[in-house]
């Protein structure tokens, strides 16, 4: 999804907390720039060296964990997920199922914008499989393959 051909929406940080359940410290995108209902998004997370994992991760050179680009995709996922499926305001929630093949290339440092894409591979009725791609400007800095569940949250 390298350009905004079919561009369908985007969500502001406003519309990005109607739809996921995520907050501080967890909420790792700003704003999805670009949204393709049952398709793609891009998203973006600014990358501060007030996110409270630098303090542990790694003192003397903060790098974002690996572990926290996947989430920030997947959560880029779960707005497409959402919108696509008209859930939006619903309190339903998007799990992980699985994370495959996932590879990290370049580190990501605070000062950076994390810049996410993903791609909605299959979907089948509450079960979405996804790529996802995160970039430091033309750079790949992580990618993974994930499945994710639309489904209530517990009782």
């Amino acid at each position: 999804m390298a350009d905004g051909a079919g561009v369908l929406g985007t969500a502001e940080i406003a519309d990005v907390l109607r739809l996921l359940p995520h907050r501080y410290p967890m909420l790792l995108v700003d704003r999805v720039e670009a949204i393709v209902p049952g398709a793609s998004a891009r998203g973006i997370k600014a990358v501060s060296i007030n996110e409270p994992f630098f303090q542990g991760h790694f003192p003397a050179r903060p790098i974002m964990p690996g572990v926290l680009i996947v989430e920030a995709l997947a959560q880029t996922a779960g707005v497409l997920a959402i919108r696509s499926l008209g859930l939006g305001g619903s309190g339903k929630l998007v799990y992980f199922m699985g994370i495959e093949e996932a590879k990290f290339r370049r580190p990501v440092e605070p000062g950076f914008l994390l810049h996410l894409e993903v791609r909605m591979v299959q979907s089948r009725r509450a079960v979405s499989k996804f790529e996802g791609v995160a970039r430091l400007g033309d750079a790949i800095a992580a990618e993974a393959r994930f499945t994710a569940m639309v489904a209530d949250p517990p009782a």
